[in-house]
């Protein structure tokens, strides 16, 4: 009976992408394209056309979308914070596996750059963040 030999993963580069209060860890591995988002494919977990979309881009920039398999862990925020957090991991990832190649093209296209817009805070004393209750002169 032959031991069956433990086939070793490697990751060729990993990214954290972050995007209002999503947050996304990214794994570059080699195959054939295919990216799996928390368990699931990409078309599955994401089922509107503009986050797949979204998602896709640094791959479809830098021609690298059958190059390699990713994997994707995302949590927190919604459908659209988790796919720019998606975006921003792989451009990331993507920088880390080939650094001269990849960076140039996906900083003039901004994937590079964390977008910083958050939610603002509610505020003691007013209905929302910046709603105040309504005025009553008497």
């Amino acid at each position: 009976m032959a031991k069956k030999e433990k086939k070793e993963i490697v990751n060729l580069g990993h990214g954290v992408g972050r995007r209002k209060s999503a947050v996304a860890r990214v794994y570059l591995r080699e195959g054939n394209g295919k990216i799996t988002v928390n368990g699931k494919s990409v078309e599955e977990y994401f089922v509107d056309a503009i986050s797949v979309f979204t998602v896709k881009q640094p791959l479809v920039l830098t021609e690298t979308a059958d190059k390699f398999d990713v994997i994707i862990t995302v949590v927190g925020g919604g459908i659209a914070g988790q796919a720019g957090a998606c975006r921003h991991g792989i451009a990331r990832a993507l920088c880390e596996e080939d650094n001269d190649a990849y960076r140039s093209a996906l900083h003039a296209a901004g994937f590079m750059t964390r977008d910083p817009r958050m939610v603002e805070r509610k505020k003691y004393g007013q209905r929302g963040a910046r709603r105040r209750f309504q005025f009553s002169k008497r």
